[in-house]
């Protein structure tokens, strides 16, 4: 089928005859020279009216496409990993796949909170509003300097999602008691935060973030 459809493409912008051993053809420049105009062009179409969803607002609709990809990836992936599915009741089935959804959800809100320690662009929302959905997207520059110097605007060592969580994973509470006395006394005690970890809970204040 997609020989069929290439050849139909092309075919278009030829003309050919076929006679007794004799085969002509030649380019139909015309053709050829208005399709060179729409190159790189494509046109989105909604069933929304004007007055409801703007063309702006369409063409964002559409590029906004990309981030229901990356939340497909992240749940099929080695993230939440949604699949193999090891139930097979009606009931457990669901809520396999509620739980993951759950997850993401939680995932979304912390990568949002946390992107000032992120290599991620914490601008990214409000600019996505202000700039032209058409042009390409251009990093801002607070993203630029994170990328180049691998340090947050506090100095704090710019992490991924998963190095963020597994330094926060390195804090937990110890507790203590005698070895030769397993029922008596204990306490427990846990470490102060790095500088890394407290602004992590710092800005888990911020929860619940907006939507976009």
């Amino acid at each position: 089928m997609g020989k069929v459809l290439g050849h139909y493409k092309m075919g278009k912008h030829f003309a050919h005859q076929i006679e007794d051993k004799k085969l002509s053809w030649s380019r139909r420049g015309e053709t050829i020279e208005q399709e060179a105009k729409l190159d790189g062009i494509y046109v989105i179409r909604t069933s929304e009216s004007a007055e409801q969803l703007s063309a702006a607002d369409t063409v964002r609709g559409y590029k906004s496409l990309a981030q229901v990809e990356r939340a497909f990836r992240s749940l099929k992936g080695l993230d939440l990993l949604i699949r193999p599915i090891r139930h097979r009741t009606e009931e457990r089935v669901p809520a396999h796949i509620f739980l993951c959804l759950l997850a993401y959800y939680v995932e979304w809100h912390l990568r949002r909170v946390w992107a000032p320690l992120l290599f991620e662009d914490e601008e990214l929302p409000q600019e996505r509003r202000r700039r032209d959905p058409v042009l390409p997207a251009r990093s801002s520059e607070s993203a630029k300097a994170k990328k180049l110097t691998h340090q947050t605007a506090d100095g704090l060592p710019v992490q991924s999602f998963a190095t963020l969580l597994s330094d926060l994973a390195s804090r937990a509470r110890v507790t203590y008691s005698l070895k030769t006395d397993q029922s008596g006394p204990t306490f427990q005690q846990v470490p102060p935060p790095t500088p890394l970890q407290a602004k992590a809970y710092e800005l888990l204040n911020l929860l619940p973030v907006a939507g976009n």
